[in-house]
């Protein structure tokens, strides 16, 4: 057994996930700027999904195997540390680039580098908050990841529309057709990306490894075929919240990546009634997306500490059913809605329930897994993410002009009753008591 680890503060927990903020300004800046930039290039409106395939499938790839291999790499800077920096540098040079892609297939072929650079970084610092902390500052760590989740992709939706109060010209593009605004975003991020993730590297070192866990670590084959079945064995053996997390995470993720595809495009039909990207209004209807995604990321960012006390009242999963409703039903009601300053109150039940998605369903799985696993387990929960992606990469094509009448606005009405089912479903979900509450009740057994 290791020794119980020092328990932090507030500010304390709050320091060592500034990384996660340059990790999800990424993030932001992709959400918010990709459907665009790929229609600026060319694309035609029913394909974009195939063009967001890179996310999914580097994170199918990517995600399990590293954090396979920082649960068993041993350096002296620590197990996740030199994930974070590996990954922090391919970010930033991807985000760098990015905006002067001149063709679809280099802008693709970026998109690609990007994501699995994010994702090197993302699942050891997943597991980073459970290595630094007791169970029972879990909620605090991972909504504190979840409000810096806000707080970067704020700025990234955002960060166009303030260049453009700071003086740029919204309508000044390059050969591509990419405004300048843009390309200084991704340049803003590239920045952010690197520096946000030194900060933590510097200030929130990881703790030493205790001998016992040294010994387990060598003592463990090395080499990618034993990496590889370790990843396996962890899958047969995943434990039982984890698969009945699944179903939820399916309807959850399908509908969030419909959310993110379209959501330029309804808001030129239903606020601009243009569908040409060459057009100014499709220009203003990227504007109005970012203003509208810093504001539910705002939301995010605030709600994220609200739901500290609820959840730990209520429980992760009840606090995660509601928000996702609240979400469900704000979806349903944007194709409606033609004025921009209405469109802020789908935007609060968007914004709560992002808040809950980047740490609910953590906390939930943190206790469900042995702590010499928690790597590989948050990597293979995060395939819960990317399998939904990918079924919605191949199968949203099929169903755009037909289902749904080469529609926009109906993609997003979708998005709402996704989320509406995975409110009920999350409800399903058994979850484990923690090991001291289970002790003193003289019984193990999973409760409701």
């Amino acid at each position: 057994m290791s020794a119980r680890k020092p328990r932090m503060s507030f500010w304390q927990i709050v320091n060592m996930n500034i990384g996660f903020f340059g990790i999800q300004f990424s993030f932001g800046l992709q959400q918010s700027n990709m459907s665009p930039i790929y229609r600026y290039l060319g694309a035609d409106e029913a394909s974009l999904p195939y063009l967001w395939l890179a996310g999914p499938m580097t994170g199918l790839l990517v995600q399990p195997l590293i954090g396979a291999m920082s649960d068993r790499t041993v350096t002296r800077w620590g197990r996740r540390t030199p994930y974070f920096l590996v990954g922090a540098v391919l970010c930033s040079l991807g985000l760098l680039f990015m905006p002067f892609s001149p063709t679809l297939w280099m802008t693709a072929s970026l998109l690609w580098i990007l994501d699995a650079a994010n994702n090197v970084t993302m699942e050891p610092y997943r597991a980073f908050v459970s290595d630094q902390l007791e169970p029972d500052q879990h909620s605090l760590g991972y909504l504190t990841q979840s409000a810096f989740t806000g707080l970067g992709q704020t700025l990234a939706y955002l960060t166009p529309s303030l260049l453009v109060v700071f003086g740029m010209n919204k309508d000044a593009v390059n050969a591509s057709h990419i405004p300048h605004i843009v390309i200084v975003a991704f340049l803003i991020g590239a920045l952010f990306s690197l520096t946000s993730i030194l900060w933590t590297v510097k200030t929130t070192p990881e703790y030493p490894l205790t001998p016992a866990q040294l010994r387990q670590i060598r003592a463990t084959p090395a080499g990618w075929r034993h990496t590889l079945r370790e990843i396996v064995e962890a899958a047969r053996d995943m434990p039982d919240t984890m698969k009945q997390l699944a179903l939820m995470k399916l309807f959850q993720w399908y509908a969030m990546v419909c959310y993110w595809q379209y959501i330029t495009l309804s808001l030129a039909d239903t606020l601009f009634a243009s569908a040409d990207p060459g057009s100014p209004g499709f220009r203003d209807a990227g504007l109005l997306n970012g203003k509208l995604g810093a504001f539910y990321n705002f939301v995010a960012f605030l709600s994220a500490f609200a739901l500290v006390p609820f959840t730990r009242r209520f429980g992760p999963k009840l606090m995660h059913s509601a928000c996702l409703t609240l979400a469900g039903i704000g979806m349903l009601c944007i194709p409606l809605i033609h004025s921009p300053l209405l469109l802020l109150l789908p935007m609060l039940g968007i914004g709560v329930a992002w808040a809950s998605m980047m740490g609910n369903p953590y906390i939930m799985l943190a206790g469900s897994v042995p702590p010499e696993r928690t790597g590989v387990y948050m990597g293979i929960f995060n395939m819960f993410i990317v399998i939904p992606m990918i079924i919605q990469v191949f199968t949203l094509p099929l169903l755009y002009r037909t289902w749904l009448h080469g529609n926009p606005g109906n993609v997003i009405r979708l998005a709402g009753a996704l989320l509406l089912c995975a409110a009920v479903a999350v409800l399903f979900v058994k979850l484990k008591k923690p090991a001291g509450a289970a002790a003193a009740a003289g019984a193990t057994a999973p409760t409701l």
